[in-house]
């Protein structure tokens, strides 16, 4: 999706179809700024030395953040080992390439201790208690929307809107905060970037469940 001098790609961080669309999209369109869905932390992680998860993070990011980012950290891993591509991986080939090219990277998430911390302070007690019914149900029950998904590659628009709709309905503070509260930090931070730069193209990496909505924001103005 183009807008005005910015083309937005929606990516799945584990897969193979991502890393290659990245690469084709910095080769082609030749950006002179590569903005990534990213913050100094995690962009730091991912070009130098994986960090554990330490029991000290909890004082960062409060017990509930502290375990939410255990989780995912471990599901993402499990899941990117089913395909072969690790975590953050057209991050990586988008910022390698930059790198090479000498092409501006600019990182355009909130930082990540934040997020965790404000998803510590909103998450209820009714959504952690439906996340351990899902994952015990998951055991027996094979999701009908799981089976559509192939994790080689980015899902349909159509998967990903019924996936957001599902998230926002059972774990409203989550999409509040890991979804909704970050899209508008993303567009606030791109519309800076088009201000200092309007006249150079903009090449845009996020995540698929974010592109449509940041979309919207954007097109607003």
């Amino acid at each position: 999706m183009t807008l005005k001098n910015i083309t937005i790609i929606g990516t799945s961080h584990i897969s193979i179809e991502s890393i290659q669309e990245v690469e084709t999209e910095i080769l082609t369109k030749k950006p002179d700024i590569v903005a990534l869905e990213l913050d100094k932390k995690r962009f730091v992680s991912l070009i130098g030395p994986k960090r554990k998860i330490k029991l000290s993070d909890i004082r960062v990011l409060g017990v509930k953040g502290f375990l939410f980012n255990l989780i995912g950290s471990y599901i993402e891993k499990k899941l990117g080992q089913l395909v072969g591509v690790s975590p953050g991986s057209e991050m990586k080939k988008a910022i390698q390439l930059a790198h090479e090219h000498k092409i501006k990277v600019a990182l355009v998430d909130q930082e990540i201790s934040v997020t965790l911390k404000r998803l510590s302070k909103a998450i209820t007690w009714k959504e952690k208690f439906t996340f351990v019914k899902e994952i015990i149900k998951g055991f027996f029950v094979k999701d009908k929307l799981v089976k559509k998904i192939d994790l080689r590659k980015v899902p349909s628009e159509k998967i990903i809107n019924e996936m957001m709709k599902r998230v926002k309905k059972s774990y409203p503070s989550i999409h509040k905060v890991l979804i909704e509260e970050r899209n508008h930090i993303i567009t606030n931070k791109l519309k800076n970037l088009q201000e200092l730069h309007p006249d150079k193209k903009i090449l845009v990496i996020i995540g698929a469940g974010h592109k449509n909505e940041v979309i919207k924001l954007l097109s607003r103005d």
